[in-house]
């Protein structure tokens, strides 16, 4: 790939990137949009986690950003150029990466939820395999979005890779320790973080190549729990979905699945290496709709603090496992039934009191 050609595909990438933020951002809250858009222009502008931004800089620049979003939010997403000639569609993962892969970029493409769709071009930082899965895992990145998952199960079947996007990850992770730095919480998940990371007495930027080794694992964790789930669910889950009426049940479906997938498998091996400080920060994020979903989760985690060894803990991954199974179970057979109301009714389902797990850990 000439300079040339990667300059050019990293234009039209990062093009794509913004017709999807024009189609998603709207969605966002107040507080999570300014918080990411702080982050966003960071990284725009590549300035270091600790450099001071200006208030009045970044408003121009959300301003100047929102402008070019209204601009092209009805423009269709643009194909790749190929290296050598060529083009490929966008959502063509596996051959846009497979082209640039001999350049050393990694091309990741998909779709967070009915019409969110979410595009990178990043610096290769390393591939290997977990549990029959490829992993890719992306580092400095080139053109992205506004949003931007840490990491994420692409494709499916045969076809399925899990690909890790550090640089995101980084950037999470420094939203985090901002906020923590803001209003302190002694005695929290956050604060155990910090403590055992030294962030404050070490700095972010000189703690984060370990704590991104640590958080990258826990990732990978997640998206193999995911893979495991998506087989026992089967494609008719990705078709319930789409049927959905509104993103409120999307983000529930979305939540219940992961509910399985950090139950059924990260929880479990982080436990069994005793690996607290990536369980500190895994509980320092269990909040919102997964928290509402099974309350009694973060009662576990205080007896683990407390000293119980895990016990509580691993009593509940096993509760909530079950509990939650028989709940997507069942969403899905309204789903199968069919009919014009199928939709509304897992809906309803799936944000009612039912999917919820009131049960203590044992």
């Amino acid at each position: 790939m000439t300079p040339a050609e990667r300059e050019r595909l990293t234009e039209v990438v990062q093009a794509n990137c913004d017709i999807a933020d024009a189609r998603s951002a709207a969605e966002m809250t107040l507080c999570v949009y300014l918080l990411q858009m702080r982050e966003f222009y960071r990284w725009a502008r590549g300035l270091p986690f600790e450099a001071v931004l200006a208030r009045a800089e970044v408003g121009e620049w959300i301003a100047a950003r929102e402008r070019r979003w209204a601009e092209v939010e009805d423009r269709p997403f643009a194909a790749l150029p190929l290296p050598g000639g060529g083009e490929a569609d966008p959502f063509d993962v596996a051959a846009v990466d497979a082209a640039v892969r001999p350049a050393g970029l990694v091309y990741g493409a998909g779709r967070l939820g009915p019409g969110r769709a979410l595009f990178f071009l990043a610096e290769a930082h390393g591939r290997s395999e977990r549990d029959g899965l490829p992993v890719v895992v992306a580092g400095r990145e080139l053109a992205r979005g506004l949003l931007a998952p840490p990491a994420v199960l692409q494709g499916a079947g045969a076809a399925a890779q899990i690909v890790v996007r550090r640089d995101a990850l980084a950037r999470w992770g420094f939203e985090k320790y901002e906020a923590f730095t803001l209003r302190r919480q002694p005695g929290s998940a956050f604060a155990e973080v910090a403590r055992a990371w030294a962030f404050e007495t070490q700095g972010f930027s000189a703690a984060l190549p370990g704590w991104l080794d640590e958080q990258q694992e826990t990732m990978v964790l997640h998206e193999i729990g995911e893979h495991r789930v998506g087989e026992r669910l089967g494609p008719d889950w990705a078709a319930m979905r789409e049927q959905l009426p509104t993103r409120r049940g999307d983000l529930a479906a979305r939540a219940l699945r992961d509910q399985l997938a950090d139950l059924g498998t990260t929880l479990p091996a982080l436990l069994e290496r005793g690996a607290s400080a990536a369980l500190h920060f895994w509980f320092a994020n269990y909040e919102g709709l997964r928290a509402q979903l099974f309350p009694g989760l973060q009662d576990a985690y205080r007896h683990w603090v407390r000293g119980d060894g895990g016990r509580a803990l691993r009593a509940a991954c096993a509760l909530g496992t079950a509990h939650f199974e028989a709940a997507a179970a069942r969403a899905l057979e309204r789903h199968r039934a069919g009919g014009a109301g199928a939709g509304a009714a897992v809906e309803a389902f799936l944000t009612g009191p039912e999917v919820r797990c009131e049960a203590p850990p044992a």
